[in-house]
């Protein structure tokens, strides 16, 4: 059984930084699309950034260049390392592994429960 555990959100003010972790990560070779995702207030859920077994990465616009994704397959760990935060960034922020990507994201796999971010202006 597959459980995702994301911690590291919180409040912080524009321009400041967060780094979420998800720990949980399946070390097998079948999960290897993992991501982040974010779900505003109002809005749909959206990937953000995402990782696969080529440690290829994906960006979404919004966050390119700001955001950097990273696995630790040691630690069976994924995290998302936030700079320069926005208010528009304030979401809850929810980690992904799958079997498959599309678009470079992981589809029809595992959810953690999601972490808090809010970035105040």
């Amino acid at each position: 059984q597959v459980q995702l555990v994301e911690s590291g959100g919180g409040s912080v003010q524009a321009g400041g930084s967060l780094r979420l972790s998800c720990a949980g990560i399946p070390y097998t070779s079948f999960h290897y699309c993992l991501g982040w995702f974010r779900q505003a207030p109002g809005k749909g859920r959206e990937g953000v950034a995402a990782i696969d077994s080529r440690h290829i990465t994906t960006y979404s616009d919004s966050v390119k260049g700001r955001f950097t994704i990273a696995r630790d397959n040691g630690n069976n760990t994924l995290y998302l390392q936030m700079e320069t935060l926005k208010p528009e960034d304030t979401a809850i922020y929810y980690c992904a592994a799958a079997r498959t990507c599309s678009d470079g994201y992981p589809v029809n796999g595992y959810w953690g429960q999601g972490t808090q971010v809010t970035v105040s202006s």
